[in-house]
């Protein structure tokens, strides 16, 4: 086992995954139909569900690839969180009523009642497709600091390969409780691991000026100098045009505000991940005020992480690493490394336990929303619809082998996505080729009057080409022909919700009058 951890280190990690388990399965008991399965019966506090919004936004790409982001390069993220917080407030007010209009179990039954079932399967095989690509990215990054932590002799038992174990067996612990408990088990589960990756944060904050040479003080002047702090991006530099300087990495006050509001306008109001929760809110009102709730953490909590990136750059200045950085491969880069490693060897023991217990709740809360939204978009928007005769018993059982099987299949993805070359990116990216399509298509699907489905699903395929095409197409433009060239400029990751909502509008207004009217 590994040589920096002890028993009492030990004993944290097991306390805490019993503890975890356990109480999933406690919240999770007497499932009876899908309506408990899937929406909790609606009768879940407004607050546990605004905490497990964030829990489940939160994944290990939050604590150890935005620590990271910070330590390579400065705080300028957090121009995007100016974003997250605007598109909260909107969807509170303008789109958490059309939830609960009826009984809703997924945004892509709106898209049925205005433009019949082929435009919501449309959606959902959408949704299906991003997040299957996005949460195993996300899985294999939690793989990390349990490999980690139990080195690759315990891991690679049975498999021959330690990142294949650390994928199996953490997926199959968050398996455990969904399985069992359905969203009600999710939701509970994710506010408590919101609570421990909340600490396990806040502890690293003020830790780590009692252990380096000047303090806090200290530690702020040396990033500081060096532009970590650097937050704030409203103009290009000299020689860079306005262009590239919008579109382009790094991030910039403009692409927070804008870019960032449309993509979580999406993913918090158009893909099930997050709004499964706000649909298991008893009301409109708890819903908007769990969305607002949300709202007023996100800020601090991104800030937070960001600080620590920027205070280990500071700290390990005058610190050598007691275990080297491993050579940048295919898949992650060194430096999201770091913070993993500033646990196992800096802080004193039971305190490196629960920061390993920190990184392990936010990821198994991410695994288990991923596998609760996946199995009841699969159930409720395909299976359901294709066989309305079976009883609630038949579906409740369906959903349950639903969740294994993604579950396995996130096992098969995240073993995949060791071939990317930098996995918080890579997140954003497979999201942002369908987040635009299912945005545009909720906005047709509310405030356009009811109508043919062709030019709806039409838009959104379309969507999904271009915003393929434009991430294809700068990297292909090096090894082509000189007509190639024009691609070349890379649209950073931000823009790409903003990009294929426009597309999906304006192609759904185009085929509107283009294709010829269904026959009644």
């Amino acid at each position: 086992m590994n040589e920096f951890f002890n028993l009492a280190d030990w004993l944290m990690v097991f306390v805490y995954l019993a503890g975890i388990i356990g109480l999933g399965l406690w919240f999770g008991r007497d499932q009876l139909n899908t309506r408990d399965y899937f929406l909790g019966s609606r009768n879940i506090s407004w607050w546990g569900i605004g905490l497990s919004i964030v829990a489940a936004e939160t994944s290990a790409l939050t604590i150890i690839g935005v620590p990271a982001m910070a330590y390579g390069g400065n705080i300028a993220f957090i121009q995007m969180i100016v974003g997250y917080v605007i598109a909260r407030i909107i969807l509170a007010v303008v789109l958490v009523p059309h939830y609960f209009k009826g009984e809703i179990y997924s945004p892509y039954q709106l898209f049925a009642d205005k433009f019949g079932p082929g435009a919501r399967q449309t959606a959902g095989g959408l949704f299906l497709l991003s997040e299957t690509l996005a949460a195993g990215v996300r899985v294999y990054v939690a793989s990390i600091p349990v490999k980690l932590i139990l080195g690759d002799r315990i891991l690679g038992f049975g498999t021959g390969d330690p990142i294949l174990g650390a994928i199996f067996w953490f997926v199959a612990l968050s398996l455990l409780y969904t399985y069992v408990g359905g969203v009600k088990a999710v939701i509970w589960t994710d506010a408590v691991q919101f609570g421990l990756f909340l600490l396990g944060g806040l502890f690293t904050l003020f830790y780590l000026p009692t252990i380096s040479p000047g303090g806090a003080a200290g530690l702020f002047a040396k990033s500081t100098e060096a532009g970590k702090l650097h937050w704030l991006n409203l103009v290009p530099p000299d020689g860079v045009s306005w262009v590239k300087f919008l579109l382009g990495s790094p991030f910039n006050f403009w692409m927070g505000v804008i870019g960032g509001t449309v993509l979580v306008m999406s993913s918090h109001g158009a893909e099930q991940l997050i709004v499964q929760r706000v649909l298991a809110c008893k009301n409109v009102a708890d819903g908007r005020k769990a969305l607002a709730l949300s709202a007023v953490l996100i800020f601090p909590l991104f800030l937070m992480f960001l600080m620590i990136g920027a205070m280990l750059w500071a700290f390990y200045q005058t610190h050598p690493f007691q275990i080297p950085l491993p050579e940048p491969r295919p898949g992650i880069k060194a430096n999201d490394f770091i913070y993993p490693i500033f646990m196992m060897t800096e802080v004193p023991h039971v305190l490196r336990g629960f920061l390993i217990v920190a990184i392990l709740s936010a990821a198994m809360s991410s695994v288990s929303s991923a596998l609760t939204s996946l199995a009841s978009v699969s159930t409720m928007d395909f299976v359901k619809h294709a066989m309305p005769g079976r009883s609630e018993g038949f579906f409740l059982k369906f959903s349950k082998i639903s969740t294994v099987f993604w579950a396995v299949a996130l096992i098969g993805v995240a073993y995949l996505s060791r071939q990317v070359d930098f996995v918080l990116n890579a997140a954003f990216q497979l999201r942002g080729l369908t987040s635009g399509a299912l945005l545009g298509g909720l906005i047709l699907a509310v405030f356009r009057p009811k109508g043919s489905g062709r030019p709806v699903v039409g838009a959104m395929l379309i969507s999904l080409v271009c915003m393929t095409s434009i991430q294809l197409l700068p990297k292909m433009a090096w090894s082509s022909g000189a007509w190639m060239r024009v691609f070349e400029t890379e649209v950073f990751w931000p823009w790409y919700t903003l990009i294929g909502t426009t597309i999906t509008l304006g192609m759904a207004w185009v085929l509107g009058r283009v294709l010829p009217a269904e026959k009644k």
